[in-house]
């Protein structure tokens, strides 16, 4: 028996109407599961997730009767990476307060911050809120907000500038501290969910993927390893925890880079284990120890790479070795390229140095160099560092626009080149035909200032630059052979 064609067409559209409605049922029931993870995270994180308001004094430098709710003046004062405590939002009226002398206020700044640790006492209850350093860096009364709203007044335990991580406590017990993910277990294109307070907006929920991992020449902290995201963080996220789905705090959210001074889809935050390896410290000790090997590391470019005979991004070539430090003892030696620590890779100097500088003074650990094509493995005992002391430091910053490549001053080159620690950088290249070498400025030059505003490192000056990029001008004070004089460049 045939069966009629149009019966059988309709047949084929009745199973292909229903394969789409069910595809379609079953695409918004996967969306609604996605959603309702994402709800879950939001419960269980957000009771530990605090709002933070800091008080403090500062200068008067905008118009009487205006302010903004973030403070005066922005910590990095550029373009490029916007902090999320001070930033600039004119036009909001605030009067000042009875009795604050002419030409000093009362400056409020906000940022975020989460319950990472509790501490039973006999005598007292403490909570541990940890935070950004700059959220809390210049603060003279800090109060801490709750989703349920209780508020506390809090204390700073610590504080870790070089990283960028503070450890604030409360006299409170029974509050809900978020449990610690493994940041080293991130993989890319992994679900991120940011909560914090950006604008004021308390407990504000945004979701966005791990973008890239191991960010270490951003400039914004001596001690980088950046997990980069796209989840919407704004000012006021500052100090606000980057949680998994599993609600696991895997970073601590601290600067985006913006062109406009909020979102752009390119957010950085502390990774969880570095995060927590300093807390612990801010926690024990009130201040931080870290490793020291005495020695200059500088990137394998891939002309430096085939002068060595090796891979590009498969080791770090050592500079400069300090007289009697413990890279010195241990047989280490300038030209060698570093390519594994502990037994594992070395690819970068930014996690290299990290990796150092956690590591426990006086514990002795194997360092494997390439040094004429031979492997070898050094025993090295870990010192400790101290301001006066060269450290593992992060490669030398080049600015292309304007041709130049500088390097913060350590103890040694600043006694070479006749200046102190901390106070400018030192040209190390000056590319031929360059703004720079138009300019007359030479290697050995000491660039002090820029645009009348002291760096005292190379990341200073790299953001310097950035910041004024747009406007193609820098002013520079440059000292060579005991003499100072200004230069600017216009390009």
């Amino acid at each position: 028996m045939k069966t009629n064609p149009f019966v059988r067409l309709s047949l084929i559209l009745l199973v292909v109407f229903a394969s789409a409605a069910h595809a379609l049922d079953g695409g918004v029931e996967s969306l609604r599961q996605t959603g309702k993870a994402f709800a879950s995270v939001a419960r269980a994180v957000s009771p530990s997730v605090v709002f933070i308001q800091v008080e403090g004094s500062a200068a008067s430098t905008s118009i009487p009767g205006f302010s903004s709710p973030f403070g005066e003046e922005p910590p990095f004062g550029d373009d490029m990476f916007k902090r999320f405590f001070g930033d600039q939002f004119p036009g909001i009226p605030r009067m000042p307060k009875p009795g604050t002398p002419q030409g000093e206020r009362r400056a409020i700044g906000q940022g975020s911050g989460f319950v990472f640790a509790n501490k039973d006492g006999l005598l007292s209850d403490k909570t541990y809120i940890l935070t950004n350093n700059h959220v809390v860096k210049d603060a003279e009364k800090i109060r801490v907000k709750f989703q349920n709203g209780r508020e506390f007044d809090a204390s700073v335990t610590g504080r870790d500038p070089q990283s960028d991580v503070a450890v604030l406590e409360i006299k409170a017990s029974g509050l809900p501290a978020l449990n610690w993910g493994d940041s080293s277990a991130l993989e890319v294109g992994e679900w991120v969910v940011a909560i914090g307070n950006p604008f004021g907006l308390s407990h504000t929920l945004t979701v966005g993927v791990v973008s890239a991992k191991g960010r270490t020449s951003v400039g914004i902290n001596d001690y980088e390893d950046f997990i980069q995201t796209d989840a919407a963080i704004n000012p006021g996220n500052s100090g606000g925890p980057l949680v998994n789905l599993d609600g696991e705090v895997v970073g601590i959210n601290t600067a985006i880079f913006s062109r406009s001074g909020g979102y752009m889809g390119v957010g950085f935050a502390i990774p969880s284990n570095l995060a927590k390896a300093i807390a612990n410290q801010l926690i024990e000790h009130g201040e931080v120890t870290r490793g020291y090997l005495g020695i200059v590391i500088q990137q394998l470019t891939a002309d430096l790479a085939e002068s060595f005979d090796i891979e590009p991004g498969k080791g770090i070539l050592v500079a400069q070795v300090g007289e009697n430090s413990p890279a010195a003892k241990g047989g280490l030696r300038q030209g060698d390229v570093i390519v594994a620590f502990r037994g594992e890779p070395v690819t970068d100097v930014g996690s290299f140095r990290n990796r150092v500088s956690l590591t426990p003074p006086g514990s002795t650990e194997t360092i494997t160099v390439l040094r004429n094509g031979t492997r070898r493995d050094l025993r090295i005992t870990i010192g400790k560092l101290s301001e006066d002391k060269l450290i593992a430091q992060g490669p030398a910053q080049s600015t292309a626009e304007i041709g130049l490549t500088v390097q913060t001053l350590t103890p040694q080159l600043a006694e070479q080149f006749d200046a102190k620690p901390g106070e400018g950088v030192v040209v190390t290249e000056v590319r031929p035909g360059s703004i720079a070498a138009m300019a007359g400025i030479q290697t050995g030059s000491v660039i002090l200032q820029v645009n009348r505003e002291a760096v005292r490192s190379a990341a200073d000056f790299q953001r310097a630059v950035k910041q004024t990029s747009g406007h193609k001008r820098l002013l520079l004070l440059v000292r060579k052979g005991g003499m100072q004089r200004y230069v600017a460049l216009n390009w």
